[in-house]
């Protein structure tokens, strides 16, 4: 069997369609991949790391104003597709796989074209402008949200969950807290902002900090590496801190989120299919800086059903912060209640049923 996967400009798009890789390498050791992106995205690096075969398109996103730069992108996609089709017709693959992102746009529609099995994955509860164009060409939609089901032909579509989510079960919670020095007898609070952190969460954090000294539970805060710098130096006026551990990346998330209790995070779908996985409540506070503010349609989907709290960032001080972690935490009925909601949310096999689906067209 040979695969093309296409996917890029977010690690959001990009980790997926590794967790799937990996999955069906699980099944099959004889599938051949080939991993289609741009040359200056994420993706390159994080892929040619995994050492996956990858070749590389030039392509940008449509903008969503007028503009001529408009104009050059409806010329880099043709071109887009016409050397996708050329790596298909050399590379022959069973079955074509977007993952998101608009690299996928002239691979996906250029596998269509030649008569290929094709399959989009939709992270988010809002589709992006490339998954809605290429909805009509596919044979496949899979899809992570019941909410999106509405934006596509109703024939196509398998909720199927993110592949991601696969992968942050069966880890150990022991080593998790090792990694970080955490307290075996205190509840653990994660925050984060993101790959690259989040300012406003930030300010948040820095805020709650006086007030975290004597509480009956630790916190793990996670900057950003572009911030931490700056947390640290406000850090230094602060007497007591001994229960807030401080950190500008996680390269082991998956083992520290199987460690804690409660998760405050930006939306992105990738977190949300982890933290569902997991079972964990989570205090959601979506970036109002993304496109359509799909992290909010994101967060309603679990809040919703009462597996999270969502604040938005306008409302976001310090106070209202921990007043929101104390609730749930410091609650232990609420705490198990959105334990069991989010548990009800997760879609902890889903690199196995997005294999499914591929497997299914690809042997029609």
């Amino acid at each position: 069997m040979k695969v093309v996967v296409s996917g890029g400009g977010t690690g959001g798009h990009i980790y997926p369609a590794l967790a799937l890789i990996n999955e069906i390498k699980k099944h099959n050791s004889n599938v051949e991949f080939l991993y289609i992106g741009t040359e200056n995205g994420l993706e390159k690096g994080i892929v040619e790391r995994s050492e996956i075969d990858f070749k590389a398109i030039e392509i940008t996103g449509f903008k969503r104003r007028l503009s001529f730069e408009n104009v050059k992108t409806v010329t880099r996609f043709l071109k887009g597709v016409s050397v996708s089709k050329k790596y298909l017709k050399d590379f022959k693959p069973d079955v074509v796989i977007g993952t998101g992102g608009y690299v996928c746009g002239p691979v996906v529609y250029a596998a269509s074209k030649l008569n290929i099995p094709t399959v989009i994955h939709e992270q988010n509860s809002l589709p992006g402008v490339t998954n809605k164009f290429l909805a009509r060409y596919v044979n496949k939609i899979a899809i992570c949200f019941e909410d999106a089901k509405k934006y596509f032909p109703e024939h196509k579509v398998v909720l199927t969950g993110n592949p991601r989510a696969s992968e942050v079960l069966g880890q150990d919670p022991e080593k998790g807290r090792r990694s970080l020095g955490l307290k075996d007898n205190l509840k653990t609070v994660l925050i984060f902002g993101g790959s690259r952190g989040a300012k406003a969460i930030n300010e948040a954090v820095l805020q709650m900090i006086p007030a975290l000294a004597k509480k009956p539970y630790q916190v793990v805060y996670v900057t950003g590496e572009v911030h931490y710098d700056k947390v640290m130096e406000e850090m230094r006026s602060l007497k007591d801190s001994s229960n807030v551990i401080i950190k500008p990346f996680i390269h082991n998330m998956p083992e520290v989120l199987s460690a804690v209790d409660l998760i405050v995070s930006r939306a992105g779908a990738t977190s949300l299919a982890e933290i569902t996985a997991l079972g964990l409540p989570s205090i959601l506070i979506p970036s109002p800086y993304v496109t359509a503010n799909h992290q909010e349609k994101n967060a309603s989907s679990l809040s919703d059903h009462e597996a999270a709290i969502m604040l938005r960032e306008q409302e976001l001080n310090g106070n209202l912060l921990l007043s929101k972690i104390e609730g749930i935490l410091l609650n232990d009925m609420k705490l198990t209640e959105m334990k069991r909601a989010s548990k009800e949310l997760g879609i902890p096999d889903a690199a196995l049923r997005v294999y499914q689906v591929m497997k299914e067209i690809s042997m029609k």
